[in-house]
């Protein structure tokens, strides 16, 4: 991965949380942090 492919994603990133910070109240960076959660207690679960 090149500086500039890292930094364009970066970028991208920091624009959807900002969006979704600004217009859903974070609904979605919520939803997907808590979806992240319960993957690592499953994936914990057969460890």
């Amino acid at each position: 991965m090149t500086n500039g492919i890292a930094v364009f994603l970066l970028v991208l990133i920091g624009a959807a949380l900002a969006y979704d910070g600004l217009a859903n109240d974070w609904q979605a960076f919520t939803f997907s942090l808590r979806k992240f959660v319960d993957l690592t207690e499953y994936l914990a679960f057969w460890r």
